[in-house]
């Protein structure tokens, strides 16, 4: 190996471990901060607690009602993904595999929606919607409108649709295969690791969600997700600040992000070899 190239490889795991290290610090500071007493967390005078206070996830988990509120964020973040992956899927399959009248202006009206971003000024006819439905004090009213939004994994399906060659449909149409049969039988086995990156995705952005799940939820506290029941470990009694239960819920939160990680990993890594041989 020449001095150029070990320079080189050098440079890039300093400069990889560098980000690393700046994604892993606040994590890391998060985990130890649930672990003190709100004192320390407040001064912040050292990176390990003088004393491990375990306690604060027992606190937390009951304070904030996690039961409950775990599973209206694992409700929510499954049907919202099954209903995105389902919608985009066959979505994209159409505008990828159909000539028809419209197309472009389909394709423009997504982009718009991916573009240009109008945040809090929708919610209140999102929310008017909702009344007309009778789905306002229903988390099923959230799944709906989180569903709508999934212009990312729209394109996201298009571009691992691109790599799909069109013989096969011609294939399966000289067998006998229908235009749904094809898409059901032959092209979806094919978007598993499509499917799971995108569904990694749609968890991850519903699982994270705050301000639709409030304002559902502001007449059904039952009904609030993680990041609502985070809020409320803010402040404890007499208003005073709890930091330390906050970071505990936190720490609590993220657990099923990662095992949804850990699911989605193997799709990560043949899409990557997918492209690497292409």
């Amino acid at each position: 190996m020449n001095v150029s190239r070990l320079i080189s490889r050098t440079v890039l795991w300093a400069f990889l471990l560098l980000t690393a290290a700046l994604m892993l610090f606040p994590i890391i500071i998060a985990v130890f901060g649930s672990f003190k007493t709100n004192l320390e967390v407040t001064t912040g005078a050292t990176l390990l607690p003088s004393s491990w206070q375990f306690q604060n996830y027992a606190h937390a988990w009951t304070q904030a009602n996690f039961a409950q509120f775990t599973w209206n964020s694992v409700f929510t973040s499954v049907f919202v993904t099954i209903g995105t992956l389902l919608i985009t899927a066959m979505a994209a399959y159409a505008v990828d595999r159909v000539d028809f009248r419209g197309k472009r202006f389909y394709i423009v009206l997504q982009s718009m929606t991916l573009f240009i971003s109008i945040g809090a000024v929708v919610l209140k006819p999102q929310f008017d919607l909702m009344v007309a439905l009778g789905l306002q004090t229903s988390l099923w009213g959230v799944i709906i409108i989180l569903i709508s939004a999934h212009a990312t994994a729209f394109f996201m399906m298009i571009g691992f649709f691109k790599g799909i060659p069109r013989d096969l449909d011609e294939a399966a149409l000289i067998d006998g295969c229908n235009f749904y049969s094809i898409f059901w039988r032959i092209i979806l086995p094919l978007l598993k690791p499509a499917l799971g990156v995108t569904a990694l995705f749609t968890f991850r952005g519903a699982w994270n969600e705050y301000i639709l799940p409030l304002v559902f939820s502001m007449s059904r506290p039952d009904l609030q997700t993680l990041p609502v029941g985070l809020a409320n470990l803010r402040y404890g009694f007499g208003a005073a600040s709890e930091n330390q239960y906050l970071l505990a819920g936190a720490c609590i939160s993220i657990l099923p992000m990662l095992i949804v990680y850990i699911l989605a990993n193997r799709s990560f890594m043949q899409v990557n070899v997918g492209a690497v041989k292409g």
